[in-house]
């Protein structure tokens, strides 16, 4: 049962829609299962056994510590995002972890050795993953830009934006999102202090723009954020 539960985890991944089902197969014999509930750490960038993750339920953060110990949420992932040592080599200038968000996690692990080997054995996989880690590199300089270019209001209004298309429950130009993220990791989200995400979050209230809690955040129109 547990092997079924391993097959159709991978099965189910467009990643692995490639592959056959023999191949699979040989792959459950190689990844590493466990479940996590909210603030567990699951992964840190100086672990000894460099692994690939891939995240089957729930959402975790990445978050990124600078030299002064600063922290920085990098991202946000969902079901089916992939994390851990994506370039498939150590990279030491790198400090960061990644944390459980939600409860009842699921995720999916592969030793960055075995996966590679799977990788030279099958060159549409390969072909598969360069593309998926290229979207994924292209969502970062993107995020990169936004900080960059523009205030943290409109930072914060981006990010809201976009959280509600992704997970959001829509009808019409109303969204309702389950929050599970706190103030703090908002701020870090769009890199600015809690007390000005908090500003922010009550000035987008107080113009009836949003509504905010700790359990849901309900955009009434997006067109108007």
């Amino acid at each position: 049962m547990y092997e079924e539960l391993k097959y159709w985890y991978l099965r189910d991944h467009k990643l692995f829609w490639t592959l056959s089902m023999s191949q699979i197969k040989q792959l459950c014999i190689i990844v590493g299962f466990r479940k996590a509930n909210k603030g567990d750490v699951i992964y840190f960038s100086h672990s000894e056994v460099p692994r690939i993750f891939l995240l089957k339920q729930g959402n975790i953060k990445i978050v990124s510590i600078d030299e002064e110990g600063n922290e920085t949420i990098k991202e946000i992932l969902k079901k089916g995002d992939l994390f851990g040592e994506l370039a498939l080599e150590r990279d030491t200038d790198v400090n960061e972890y990644a944390k459980a968000l939600t409860d009842e996690v699921s995720i999916c692990s592969f030793l960055m050795s075995d996966f590679e080997d799977l990788l030279i054995k099958n060159p549409t996989l390969a072909l598969s993953y360069t593309k998926f880690v290229g979207l994924k590199m292209k969502r970062f300089k993107n995020n990169y830009s936004n900080l960059v270019s523009k205030d943290a209001k409109t930072r914060l209004i981006t990010f809201l934006k976009d959280w509600a298309e992704k997970e959001g429950i829509q009808e019409g130009n109303k969204y309702t999102i389950d929050n599970y993220l706190t103030q703090t990791d908002i701020a870090q989200i769009i890199c600015t202090s809690r007390q000005t995400a908090t500003l922010l979050l009550n000035e987008l209230e107080e113009k009836n723009l949003i509504f905010y809690s700790r359990k849901k955040i309900i955009i009434d129109d997006v067109k108007k954020l």
